[in-house]
């Protein structure tokens, strides 16, 4: 078994910041890659940013240039950092890892509870 647990969130003014942390654990063997999506009322979830265990990051063209994302591959952890919000970032967003496990080799993906960005004055 593998657990995310997030952190951060909230409520923000829109041109304000807010940081999302997520820490993996678990039977973990290694992490492939980390990343964060996100899901607003009435749409589909969408990738936001991943990183990989190699240090390479992708970004959603929206939050491109505003948000920023970092991994630790020592404590298993990933972090997105959120700048320049606006409302039409608000959205529950969810850690998601792709991990391979301790026994037996096979990955898997692993998502966390989400946690609610709402951006607004």
């Amino acid at each position: 078994q593998v657990h995310l647990v997030e952190f951060g969130g909230g409520l923000v003014q829109p041109g304000g910041s807010l940081r999302l942390s997520c820490a993996a654990s678990g039977n973990i063997f290694s992490i492939n890659a980390m990343g964060w999506y996100r899901q607003a009322p009435g749409k589909g979830r969408e990738l936001v940013a991943v990183t990989t265990s190699g240090g390479s990051a992708n970004y959603a063209d929206s939050v491109k240039g505003r948000f920023t994302i970092s991994g630790d591959n020592a404590k298993n952890t990933v972090t997105l950092q959120m700048n320049s919000l606006q409302p039409a970032d608000t959205a529950v967003y969810y850690c998601n890892a792709i991990v391979r496990l301790g026994i037996g080799g096979v990955i898997t993906t692993v998502w966390g509870q989400g946690t609610q960005v709402t951006v607004s004055s």
